[in-house]
């Protein structure tokens, strides 16, 4: 436990109503969205400016206290879980949008900004910030760089590292750093700007962030295709890029994903019994461009034996189709206890890597249900413990996950495309990523935190 006078030399820095011990309140920061695991830390503290969270670990360091960042709480790697108790640092004070540049397209925002309404913010003056990850209502900007955030429209817009232009940092040691420029290009010394997305908190804690925008494509359609298998769907997939078109957004489901929004939303899914479903989105501004793309795409899932195709081309169809896809995560999580992994590889190995997962987790009797991203190979599979005894799931999970993440590494792939490693699935991290690049992050992480301070428990 903190002593008193920790606990006041932190409230000194941003006074006693950002500084709290309360149980529940500790219990609160505690948790995200990480299966059901729970580490309160021992205080949560809420800087409001770069001066108080330099003070702040400059104090954490000269009191030998674990500092673990957290954004908006939405992680599914156990990122923001305060492992080693010590000090929550919550940015969610870090909550402004400092500046939008129409001319440059770029702006400046807080860590603690929410994705969405930095979405909406630059969409009502024209402009397009493409990241769009599921939790987009609720998770904060500096979570998406700390896991280096991807969603539906990566497959044409890249992940949340591709926008991402320069940053103001906090080093363990309190020095503030400023990283990368207000240019498109930059060649000028290493990119400390890259190395710190993805880095999950574990070297330093980001508090202004410069973005890059586009313009905002004015309209977009949906076809919604549904097929016997999902290995006859990914045939289709294949042609669809083969053709010269780029989605701007390319989903697929598996029945028993679609089954569970169903029962979430209490809604019909259409054609919700075919064994697997695609959403395909393009985007632009030209109707006639649009449209030939739509036809397109259309013959190719006809070609290869879709049972039906559906368009949803005006804003209230395409929100509604979304808003199914978007159900899917929350609605199979409900279901029993779970375990999520975040498998990618290359989009043409995508039906082995599913029908792998089914006979790895059929052979240990365990229920998984995939969906995901398969315009980029990224397979979210939701492993069920169902009616299993908790001793039996106990006995079984890790060694399923752990053939699940094999075969991935043996196809071409690795075992996280935007979830990060966090605090779960560190244990798995040498399947991925060999002895010496293992030594060179540890070799990093002590040049930027020396004292081991920052988010420990995390990755390595």
């Amino acid at each position: 436990m903190l002593k008193t006078e920790q606990i006041s030399r932190l409230q000194e820095i941003v006074g006693s109503v950002y500084c709290s011990t309360d149980r529940e309140l500790c219990l609160l920061y505690g948790r995200d969205e990480t299966e059901d695991l729970t580490f309160p830390p021992e205080v949560v503290v809420k800087p409001g400016t770069t001066e108080e969270v330099a003070a702040l670990l400059r104090t954490a360091g000269e009191l030998g206290l674990s500092v673990t960042p957290r954004g908006g709480g939405t992680g599914l790697s156990g990122g923001a879980l305060p492992v080693s108790g010590g000090i929550c640092l919550s940015m969610e004070r870090f909550n402004r949008i400092l500046s939008i540049d129409k001319e440059s397209f770029q702006a400046e925002v807080e860590p603690g900004v929410t994705t969405q309404k930095f979405q909406e913010e630059v969409e009502s003056l024209g402009l397009f910030y493409p990241p769009d990850p599921a939790s987009r209502g609720t998770c904060h900007l500096g979570g998406n760089l700390a896991e280096c955030a991807g969603g539906p429209r990566a497959v044409k817009y890249g992940v949340t590292r591709d926008y991402v232009l320069g940053l103001e940092a906090v080093l363990a040691s309190g020095e503030v750093i400023h990283t990368g420029a207000a240019v498109l290009k930059n060649s000028t010394g290493y990119n400390l700007t890259q190395l710190l997305i993805g880095s999950e908190g574990t070297l330093a804690i980001i508090t202004k962030i410069r973005l890059k925008l586009l313009p905002l494509p004015r309209k977009r359609k949906v076809l919604l295709a549904s097929f016997d298998s999902l290995e006859v769907s990914a045939r289709a997939v294949t042609a669809i890029f083969q053709s010269g078109i780029t989605p701007s957004a390319l989903e697929f489901m598996e029945r028993a994903a679609v089954r569970a929004a169903e029962e979430q939303l209490g809604k019909h899914f259409p054609n919700g019994d075919a064994g697997a479903q695609l959403l395909i989105e393009v985007d632009g501004n030209q109707d006639q461009v649009l449209d030939d793309e739509i036809s397109t795409i259309g013959e190719i899932l006809s070609s290869y034996g879709a049972l039906d195709v559906l368009l949803a081309d005006d804003p209230q169809k395409v929100a509604d189709v979304w808003a199914l896809r978007r159900s899917i995560g929350e609605a199979v999580k409900s279901i029993s206890a779970y375990k999520e992994e975040d498998t990618v590889v290359p989009r043409a190995r995508l039906p082995e890597l599913v029908r792998g997962v089914k006979e790895i987790t059929n052979r240990y009797g365990i229920t998984a249900i995939c969906y995901g991203h398969a315009g980029d190979g990224n397979v979210h599979v939701n492993i069920l413990k169902g009616t299993l005894s908790d001793e039996a799931w106990a006995l079984k999970i890790d060694d399923a996950i752990r053939e699940i993440f094999q075969l991935t590494v043996r196809l071409g792939g690795t075992i996280s495309g935007e979830h990060g490693i966090g605090y779960s699935q560190r244990k798995y991290l040498p399947l991925a990523i060999g002895e010496v690049e293992r030594r060179l992050m540890r070799e990093i992480k002590t040049v930027f935190d020396p004292q081991g301070i920052l988010n420990p428990g995390k990755i390595l």
